[in-house]
């Protein structure tokens, strides 16, 4: 069994669309240069430690501007679902909890685009300093 059988591409492409790609997007963007910056600061621990720890601390910004985007995309997501119920009078519950996961999209992949990062931070913290 392979990742891929277990979590298809698709699935994840499908959820980046439907949590929003504007704000998805913010997202990403920040996730790929948090992971710039660590590489770029793994490369450069032995030859230039300052510059490893100013790309480790653009990492940490990175992956925080990623976390605020994630939880701006999710407050925006619940303002406008709220606004739709109160629109639309009397729903259902499982329109509810669907307007409820969409707006949570956003919120979980800030979440991952601060923790991912983060581990590689506290590694590059620890090897600059030994």
């Amino acid at each position: 069994m392979n990742l891929l059988s277990v979590f298809p591409l698709n699935v994840f492409v499908d959820r980046f669309i439907e949590g929003g790609p504007l704000f998805m997007s913010f997202i990403l963007i920040c996730l790929l240069l948090a992971t710039t910056f660590l590489i770029i600061g793994f490369f450069h621990l032995k030859k230039d430690v300052a510059k490893s720890k100013k790309m480790n601390n653009l990492a940490s910004e990175a992956s925080i501007l990623g976390l605020v985007f994630g939880f701006l995309g999710s407050t925006i997501g619940m303002i406008t679902a709220f606004d739709t119920i109160e629109s639309m009078g009397d729903i259902s519950a499982g329109m509810m909890a669907a307007g409820l996961k969409v707006s949570f999209l956003t919120t979980v992949f800030g979440l991952v685009t601060f923790i991912l990062p983060r581990i590689g931070i506290i590694i590059l913290k620890y090897l600059q300093k030994h």
